[in-house]
């Protein structure tokens, strides 16, 4: 199993600034990617941007930019920064964790940080 702890978000003008923390614990060292997801209301969950364990990273076309995605393997911990933030950024954002495990993926989610961008 792996938990993950998420951390960073909150309310902020747009154009500011919010970084974003997850920290996983349990099984860490079977996990293959990270990354973040959001759901704004009445929409569907959407990834926002994931970073595997060797450093790729795969961003939304809709943040690409103005987001970043890092991650400390020595704290089991990854970070979204979000710069210049819109509005529609407003979303509840869940940490996303993917575990490789006998061939197979398991995806694990943190319990999920509003960011509340105001116009």
């Amino acid at each position: 199993q792996v938990q993950l702890v998420e951390s960073g978000g909150g309310l902020v003008q747009a154009g500011g600034s919010l970084r974003l923390s997850c920290a996983a614990s349990g099984s860490v060292a079977s996990i293959v990617a990270m990354g973040w997801y959001r759901q704004a209301p009445g929409k569907q969950r959407e990834l926002v941007a994931a970073i595997s364990s060797s450093g790729n990273t795969n961003y939304a076309d809709s943040i690409k930019g103005r987001f970043t995605v890092s991650r400390d393997n020595a704290k089991n911990t990854v970070y979204l920064l979000m710069n210049s933030l819109k509005p529609e950024d407003t979303a509840v954002y869940y940490c996303n964790a993917i575990r490789l495990w006998l061939g197979s993926n398991f995806n694990f989610w943190g319990q999920g940080t509003q960011v509340t961008v105001s116009s």
